[in-house]
């Protein structure tokens, strides 16, 4: 009884510890998110049962469809590009950690450290930076009346008067907006990752004559599939945050390649229009948690494929 009891304890500790916060999630996450659900199929009084129709307004409206296009489409070009461009800065700041303590003895030591030192602040900086500050100096390079356009004025001998924020590369100003910010996030996550794997791996696999390309591909990504995970879906997240940079630097009205869905759920909330504001978040909220479980799934599937394929008979 007495090992029983104690097992029992061990098993409960750590939901007792959770149990606040898990409250709280069910309280002010939860049940308003039922009660979402609920309004989704009712009008906008929330008297009477509308059935699907709230949701076939959302589908049928144009705007809805412009927003979740260019958003799928910012999130397709978006995700690679910073997943890619962090990871290889992680890998270049650990190699460099690698090879800064391997010339430890050496006089150029401390320096090497300074430029290591400074590189990865310059990243991770940008975190530090409030949206609006960052947004007034790109305002600055991009506005009829800004350095971009005097530069190309001095270049060519020609007038600009181009507003970059509303002209056709306002969609990869934003792109280039989300990267600069969030690219020193996902780098330390990475940087984390590479950490956690044991450099007897890479010893052993050196030994029996892995070059760098083995190494990477049969040591370090199949090490970070957990960081993987972790850093897709904040990276996710923060891409839905981007309404923020999208808003300050072209208003609630931006240029048509920018038009998100937090834009159209903003025109929504000021006009009161609870019925597609409601059938809208279920979709949005739908689609995202089944992707979430079709990525984890893939995940587990793809870990029981390599378990099974390292076991020997």
């Amino acid at each position: 009884m007495g090992k029983q009891a104690g097992l029992i304890r061990r098993r409960l500790t750590p939901w007792l510890f959770l149990a606040p916060s898990l409250v709280g999630t069910v309280v002010f996450y939860g049940l308003p998110f039922l009660d979402v659900g609920k309004r989704s199929f009712q009008d906008a009084m929330g008297t009477r049962f509308a059935g699907l129709h709230n949701y076939r307004a959302v589908v049928d409206n144009e705007a809805f469809r412009l927003a979740a296009a260019n958003t799928v489409r910012f999130l397709a070009i978006c995700m690679p590009l910073l997943m890619l461009v962090s990871f290889v800065t992680a890998s270049l700041l650990a190699a460099g950690a690698e090879l800064k303590r391997k010339r430890a003895d050496r006089s150029r030591g401390d320096r090497d450290t300074g430029i290591y030192g400074l590189f990865r602040t310059t990243l991770v900086l940008p975190m530090a930076v409030p949206a609006a500050s960052m947004v007034l100096v790109w305002k600055i390079f991009l506005c009829p009346d800004g350095v971009l356009n005097q530069w190309l004025c001095g270049i060519t001998g020609e007038t600009w008067q181009v507003d970059w924020a509303f002209s056709r590369w306002a969609f990869p100003i934003l792109v280039m907006t989300y990267l600069w910010r969030h690219v020193g996030y996902d780098m330390v996550l990475w940087l984390a990752g590479l950490q956690s794997i044991h450099g007897e791996l890479y010893e052993a696999a050196r030994m029996d004559g892995a070059g760098v390309l083995a190494r990477l591909w049969y040591i370090t990504l199949p090490e970070l599939r957990g960081t993987f995970v972790i850093v897709a879906v904040l990276s996710v997240v923060n891409a839905f945050r981007v309404y923020r940079e999208a808003y300050l630097l072209a208003g609630s009205y931006p240029d048509a390649s920018i038009y998100l869905l937090p834009h159209l759920f903003a025109h929504w909330f000021l006009n009161l229009d609870i019925g597609k504001m409601t059938a809208a978040a279920v979709l949005l909220t739908g689609t995202l948690g089944l992707l979430a479980v079709l990525g984890i799934g893939i995940c587990r599937f793809r870990a029981n494929m390599a378990g099974k394929g390292g076991r020997r008979p």
